[in-house]
């Protein structure tokens, strides 16, 4: 069954015009070509007008489109070869996470990422790519591990956050999450990270700290979802367009206010109309980052990427005396 969101009835009702045209070209043998061509050549510019006007809320709904291809189908379009590994070597094995080495255009790297689930049942087996504890400290059991034998860490994020149950906090969910920040930023490994569908909160950041940090133009990254940031604000869900817009979490804004390193465009229509081609261009990408960063000096890769962080939220406070005119400062 096909899902269209309310934005895309448009293009959903041109689509079955034609198909009834095509129809009734194929019962009655009239030549109907011009007729299809004229209503294709529409189709097309509405197509067009409706993807490059989407709003933040539009764009977390394409983030979540369940045909989106998920981290698994990721590494199996651009990798000759991978293979997983398992457990945090403590409690267990976390499945919202997966990682392993994989190969890349010549280049062995550390794959890491949440892992959703394409069905009913491979979601509940993923926990919806919500992680455990387990699940972050396998991860960062990983990334040592790359660090050992000196291969670069390559993280795919999507998830709607970090398993919030009463049992994830008892096993140390905010300590797990927190370790991995500190540990990412001092990692002495390349470290190149990509949302490729949802970015929410410390479930998103906990392997989200990298040298370059990408997103796909329909993903979206923030401390919070739109509908818990409407529930908290309005006490409702019912602002939840609203929250997606004041939250500025699209990947143009994230990159307006400099806390990405740049925006990975999707085919027309999402990531999820074309994943071959939407993962060409994700292995493009990092192809090109692992070839500039295998160069980097170690200590010189590890300075820079705190510097980067340190600066994001930087507020100068104007301490001009009250009544008075602020000094201009020119640089």
């Amino acid at each position: 069954m096909k899902i269209t969101f309310d934005f895309e009835k448009p293009l959903a009702e041109l689509q079955q015009q034609i198909d009834k045209v095509k129809q009734a070209e194929d019962k009655t043998k009239v030549d109907m070509s011009a007729t299809i061509n004229e209503m294709q050549q529409k189709f097309e510019q509405t197509k067009q007008q409706v993807y490059s006007n989407l709003t933040g809320w539009q764009k977390v709904q394409i983030s979540r489109h369940p045909d989106r291809p998920y981290t698994l189908e990721y590494i199996e379009m651009m990798c000759d070869d991978f293979i997983e590994l398992h457990g945090d070597r403590n409690v267990g094995d976390d499945k919202a996470i997966i990682g392993g080495f994989g190969s890349i255009g010549g280049h062995t790297a550390m794959f890491i990422g949440q892992q959703k689930g394409k069905n009913t049942k491979d979601r509940q087996y993923r926990n919806f790519g919500m992680a455990n504890p387990e699940g972050y400290r396998k991860a960062l059991r990983l990334m040592k591990m790359a660090e050992k034998f000196n291969k670069p860490v390559i993280t795919l994020i999507d998830t709607p956050g970090a398993f919030p149950g009463l049992e994830a906090e008892e096993r140390g969910q905010g300590e797990a999450i927190a370790r991995n920040l500190l540990e990412m930023s001092v990692l002495k490994v390349p470290v190149i990270c990509i949302i490729i569908g949802e970015g929410a909160s410390g479930g998103a950041i906990g392997i989200g700290i990298g040298d370059r940090v990408y997103m796909l133009e329909h993903t979206w990254y923030s401390v919070i979802s739109p509908e818990s940031c409407s529930s908290i604000l309005w006490r409702s869900w019912d602002y939840k367009e609203r929250a997606a817009e004041v939250l500025k979490l699209t990947s143009a804004e994230m990159y307006k206010n400099r806390l990405i390193d740049g925006v990975i465009k999707e085919p027309l229509g999402g990531a999820h109309q074309d994943p071959v081609t939407m993962a060409a261009s994700v292995k493009k990408q990092l192809l090109k980052d692992l070839k500039i960063l295998k160069d980097y000096n170690i200590d010189q890769l590890v300075a820079e990427r705190i510097d980067k962080f340190c600066s994001m939220g930087v507020v100068i406070e104007d301490e001009t005396p009250a009544g008075q005119e602020p000094a201009v400062t020119q640089e």
